[in-house]
């Protein structure tokens, strides 16, 4: 064989190899590029997940509408407020229809966008809200600690039935106690300052709980940081607040909830707690963050105001009370009636750590005091108050007994929960709780 046959055998190989090198090259690119398209599609399908769960995709994020088993009685039908739809609409008409005769949701104003969800509930016709008081996830005590224990879950520390009542709240609020934080120091001179890790607050969320109130005198404990990572880690976990702010208009913020059927319903939140020129617990003013207090109620009163102008079910949850007392003092007493008349349909208070009664003002409901619902190892009868509200415009309020004992917190049954429903109306003049927990005026 010649050298140059040799040569162009050679030639032909390499030539041979080029291609082949080429082919597996370029289907290696392939590979690569449709294994890569598949990682980056399924890691946004994950992504708006994950988002869609945790409310980051319009909003909060609404209720799993299936109902958790427990035992919940009928509603009464017990006239107690027109009917409460959004601004626009006319008391006694139906929501507008879609050509098809489908519901459509009323517009919502551009100032309330921020603070304004719209809600999916269990009963088209019916929007079922909850109210539980006192609640504390500092596990350096008892309460936080049980929580702890449970791994950061309610269940096993609330009741079950006690706790498919409030999963099964269209919109469920508790009083939040406390900070959320690794920062801050706390206040000087203050017995008590709590603070929990930022990462239980996701045990709000194994509750139930939508929204919480932050105007009371704890939730400045470790001071204007760790109130300002308060309002992050509630953000985090999908869990609205009201009655804090980085200032005073975010501290004094509505909270607004529109069903489908059109029904709103707005949350106020305050505190008068710590009655003092310069409380621990610092106001928001305009350039700082801190709580909503009303100790001078004016734009308390303003705020109620405009959301009864914008035809909403106006709903104030406020600090107020004396500290381990059932009896009410001359302050709540006096703006209770300030609240009443200034268009507030629902006022529900918390501090004093024990019930108080629940009394008529002015026509308005007034649960005094919610008292302790998860706080600490006391034994303590608690209660969770569940308020209805119908499209046809009635309103039905039920009080459930229930008692915290030893780090749990329990509904009350049998001859415990008619003992604790007769020491609430042995209290109230105006109202009157029957064997059902359901309360109508006397």
């Amino acid at each position: 064989m010649s050298k140059s046959r040799g040569r162009s055998n050679w030639n032909n190989k390499n030539n041979r190899i080029e291609t082949i090198d080429n082919s597996i090259v370029s289907k290696a690119i392939r590979v690569f590029l449709v294994t890569l398209f598949v990682v980056l599609g399924s890691g946004v399908l994950i992504l708006c997940i994950i988002a869609d769960r945790k409310g980051l995709l319009g909003g909060k994020p609404t209720k799993n509408t299936e109902k958790v088993n427990s035992l919940s009685p009928q509603w009464e039908t017990i006239p107690e407020a027109d009917k409460f739809y959004i601004a626009g609409n006319d008391a006694g008409k139906d929501p507008e229809e879609g050509a098809g005769g489908e519901k459509t949701i009323p517009e919502i104003p551009e100032e309330d966008k921020d603070y304004t969800h719209i809600i999916q509930t269990l009963d088209d016709n019916v929007v079922t809200i909850g109210f539980a008081g006192d609640i504390l996830f500092d596990d350096n005590y008892a309460a936080g600690n049980a929580f702890k224990k449970h791994g950061n879950s309610a269940v096993g520390v609330i009741g079950d039935s006690l706790l498919g009542k409030m999963i099964n709240a269209d919109i469920m609020m508790v009083n939040n106690e406390f900070p959320y934080s690794y920062g801050g120091s706390p206040c000087e001179g203050k017995t008590f300052t709590f603070r929990a890790r930022p990462e239980s607050a996701a045990i709000l969320n194994t509750m139930g709980v939508d929204i919480v109130g932050l105007a009371n005198n704890h939730a400045y404990d470790y001071g204007q940081q760790a109130l300002i990572d308060t309002m992050s880690a509630l953000d985090s976990v999908g869990v609205e607040y009201v009655g804090a702010g980085h200032n005073i208009d975010e501290a004094s913020h509505t909270v607004y909830y529109v069903t489908e059927s059109g029904m709103k319903i707005a949350i106020i939140c305050a505190t008068q707690i710590e009655r003092l020129s310069n409380p621990d617990t610092k106001e928001a003013t305009a350039t700082s963050a801190g709580v909503f207090r009303c100790l001078d109620d004016t734009l308390l009163l303003e705020r109620i105001r405009e959301a009864r102008e914008k035809n909403a079910y106006v709903i104030v949850y406020i600090h107020w009370g004396t500290e381990s007392t059932s009896e009410i003092d001359y302050l709540q007493r006096d703006q209770a009636a300030e609240i009443a008349d200034a268009g507030a349909n629902l006022i529900i208070g918390n501090h004093p750590h024990v019930l108080q009664k629940i009394d008529y003002v002015n026509g308005v409901p007034v649960v005094y005091s919610l008292g302790n619902f998860m706080f600490n190892s006391k034994t303590l009868d608690s209660c969770l108050v569940l308020a209805s509200l119908h499209s046809d415009g009635t309103v039905n309020l039920q009080f459930v007994p229930a008692i915290q004992s030893d780090c749990t917190v329990t509904e009350a049954t049998g001859g415990e929960a008619q003992r604790i429903i007769g020491y609430m109306n042995s209290m109230s003049s105006t109202a009157v709780i029957d064997g059902n927990g359901y309360i109508s005026r006397r």
